[in-house]
């Protein structure tokens, strides 16, 4: 008799509804992301009138906080044994927490004082944070679980890239066109204040959406997850368990790639708002077409990032994505130095700048998609290594490095606005220029190092299909003398 809960998931390919649903609760991240990433910032800075630097480092305070809440919740979640399995109490428990949280957010009160208003800022974003570690760590770590396949788990994350990015630029687009739109009291839509009411409620329930499906929609495949034998132990042996399992070569190189990569990521979604209007001149239409081009950008990626995989190996590929993303990234600002790329109310900027859009979101998401589809390999090569599996473990490190990047990258943009000496409440076309040279020499220097860093930190990934598989095999072969001792 087989063991139903086998130490290894099988290879197989995942059925659509399965797919679909996991994919979608990506959505949940995809709204937060886009609003931490992009607005908030921007709402406390040039809404609130909360000094830059000082928004970031507060926001960048908060890590310190998920630096213990995230490996907890990985960690736990690894040892939680219930009738739903491992993962699926925390996802379905953690939908209201973060709904309430993301709304407060959004809501701080008038009338608090500016220290008051940075405290609000501190504890609804711990609030935030610390749920959204409680869906997306357990959630994520079913990949692989779902499957050992190593291509059906860069699919995976190729949907779930798809979905996360499909609702982030819902909320940019909704936004933009609605929310935020411009209106005869606010030429500049993004700094009317009542519009961020609206964002916080759509976004909440958009979020709490996400999670029940994709928590509901994968509920049936609880009894065909692995469910690993836990020996109790005391908890100065759990952190000696810990500590062994992040030590894994290929897991601190991975973290060290995603560290870059994401940064640069963090910089570029809180610099985007004031990229975009101070310096291109953009306005409401044009945000609206910018959206449609991130998500066909994304869309190339969810198609692309599969095949190369498959036919490059997933570090090569990864390595490739990241340098030639960095390069069309930073192209058309680039270019604007040397005088030669179109000028803000020129006929051809938009479709230049939206050309190098695609294609540098096509390979930083692709690189992205690989990235966390090594990360799911990485736990049977710890398997081996330690007769454990720590999924959970694993991409709670990964996601940790998500947050804490994000958080470094609104540190380091509020760093980057005061250097610019950028000025607060800004009217667009009334900045100076030589501070908006400023502004995009000091951005393009501290892309292109950190996207350099990732490159190499990808090549020195130690392992491809060929030692995976090998892997499995005798994981699986190791694994078959209990299943018949239990027979």
């Amino acid at each position: 008799m087989s063991d139903p809960n086998p130490a290894v998931p099988p290879s197989r390919r995942l059925t659509r509804g399965t797919m679909a649903s996991y994919g979608f609760g990506a959505v949940a991240y995809g709204v937060k992301d886009s609003g931490f990433g992009t607005f908030l910032l921007l709402f406390y800075n040039q809404v609130v009138g909360l000094p830059a630097a000082t928004v970031g480092f507060v926001v960048m305070m908060a890590l310190v906080i998920d630096a213990f809440i995230d490996p907890a919740v990985g960690f736990l979640s690894d040892r939680t044994r219930t009738r739903w399995g491992r993962r699926h109490p925390w996802m379905y428990a953690s939908a209201l927490p973060i709904m309430v949280g993301w709304i407060l957010l959004w809501q701080p009160p008038a009338a608090l004082s500016q220290p008051t208003t940075l405290v609000w800022l501190f504890v609804t974003a711990v609030i935030v944070r610390s749920a959204v570690s409680a869906y997306e760590v357990p959630s994520v770590a079913l990949t692989p679980e779902l499957t050992a396949d190593y291509d059906e788990r860069t699919r995976i994350m190729a949907y779930r890239y798809l979905f996360g990015w499909a609702g982030g630029l819902t909320m940019l687009l909704s936004a933009y066109l609605i929310f935020l739109a411009p209106t005869l009291e606010y030429t500049n839509g993004l700094l009317n204040r009542a519009g961020y009411t609206g964002f916080a409620i759509t976004g909440a329930l958009l979020i709490g959406t996400a999670i029940l499906v994709s928590a509901i929609g994968t509920h049936r495949e609880i009894p065909r997850l692995p469910q690993p034998q836990i020996e109790r132990q005391s908890l100065a042996a759990s952190f000696a368990e810990l500590a062994e399992t992040v030590r894994n070569r290929p897991f601190v190189i991975l973290m060290l790639a995603g560290v870059c990569a994401y940064t640069n990521q963090g910089i570029s979604y809180a610099l985007s708002n004031y990229l975009y209007s101070y310096v291109w001149g953009f306005k409401g239409g044009a945000f609206a077409i910018l959206t449609a081009m991130l998500f066909s950008g994304v869309f190339v990626a969810f198609l692309v990032a599969p095949r190369v995989g498959r036919r490059f190996g997933k570090a090569r590929a990864a390595t490739a994505a990241v340098a030639i993303g960095a390069i069309v990234q930073t192209t058309p600002y680039a270019l604007r130095f040397a005088g030669v790329f179109p000028q803000p109310g020129d006929a051809a900027l938009l479709p230049a700048f939206f050309t190098c859009v695609i294609a540098s979101t096509a390979c930083n998401v692709t690189a992205f998609i690989l990235g966390a589809s090594m990360m799911a390999d990485v736990v049977e090569a710890s398997e081996e290594q330690t007769g454990r599996r720590s999924e959970g473990v694993f991409f709670a490190g990964s996601f940790l490095v998500q947050k804490c990047t994000s958080g470094l990258g609104i540190f380091a943009s509020g760093l980057i606005l005061s250097a610019a000496a950028f000025p607060a409440k800004a009217v667009p076309g009334q900045v100076p220029v030589a501070v908006i040279d400023r502004l995009t020499l000091i951005y393009l220097a501290l892309y292109l190092t950190l996207a350099c860093l990732s490159a190499f930190f990808f090549t020195r990934f130690p392992f491809g299909r060929a030692e995976h598989e090998a892997r499995l095999a005798a994981l699986k072969a190791s694994d078959s003398p209990r299943n018949s001792a239990e027979f």
